[in-house]
């Protein structure tokens, strides 16, 4: 009996909020698909999911799959948690399942300190040398770019000189694509910017 009731509570952690109107789904580029309307229903439903989660579901949630992950990362990113900064790092430089990393990458833009940097860093010194692997590697630069250009600081430069890292990603296979850094630091910005709009409906989030 006692099993049972320990696989039922991460599936009520699930219904209540990783699959509600798909919201798994939705936390990503689909933000920028929406409309207005929709897209603030959307981010209040989260900032209030946010603030009501507890840490240990948090940490229920990012035992589980890329579903379950993606969601607690931005929940984490949303109410400011971060002192879930380290388990993000690890799970986003282990890379073992898809679709997550990009969360991991926002919760550390909005979390936006040195130390978010350095875990960043770490992630692109391991998988821009693997040019076979496309993973994360746009959503991490961009990220890194964000936190360069509100820190002051140039983490990024030394994978962007000609013939480095990045580079030599880009050009290995299989095909990927070209955009500008630039074009993903802009992208990874709006996502943080809807991470801080959803925090406006979180009444408990960590400054």
């Amino acid at each position: 009996m006692r099993r049972a009731d320990e696989e039922e509570e991460p599936l009520k952690l699930i219904r209540r909020y990783v699959t509600p109107d798909r919201r798994y789904l939705k936390l990503g580029g689909s933000l920028l698909g929406m409309s207005e309307r929709d897209r603030t229903k959307f981010l209040r439903k989260l900032g209030q999911a946010a603030g009501e989660i507890s840490p240990r579901e948090l940490d229920t949630l990012l035992d589980r799959g890329w579903r379950e992950r993606t969601t607690a990362a931005w929940l984490v990113a949303v109410a400011g948690r971060s002192e879930f900064r380290d388990r993000l790092g690890e799970l986003l430089l282990a890379s073992e399942g898809p679709y997550a990393g990009q969360a991991y990458c926002v919760a550390l833009a909005v979390f936006g300190t040195r130390a978010d940097a350095d875990l960043l860093v770490a992630y692109l010194d391991r998988y821009l040398r693997r040019p076979d692997l496309y993973y994360d590697q746009t959503a991490a630069l961009g990220a890194l770019l964000l936190l360069d250009a509100n820190l002051g600081a140039d983490y990024a430069a030394r994978f962007l000189a000609p013939e480095g890292l990045w580079q030599q990603w880009i050009d290995g296979p299989p095909s990927k694509d070209r955009e500008a850094p630039d074009r993903y630091r802009e992208f990874i910005g709006e996502l943080c910017a809807f991470a801080d709009e959803a925090a406006e409906f979180c009444p408990d989030r960590l400054t």
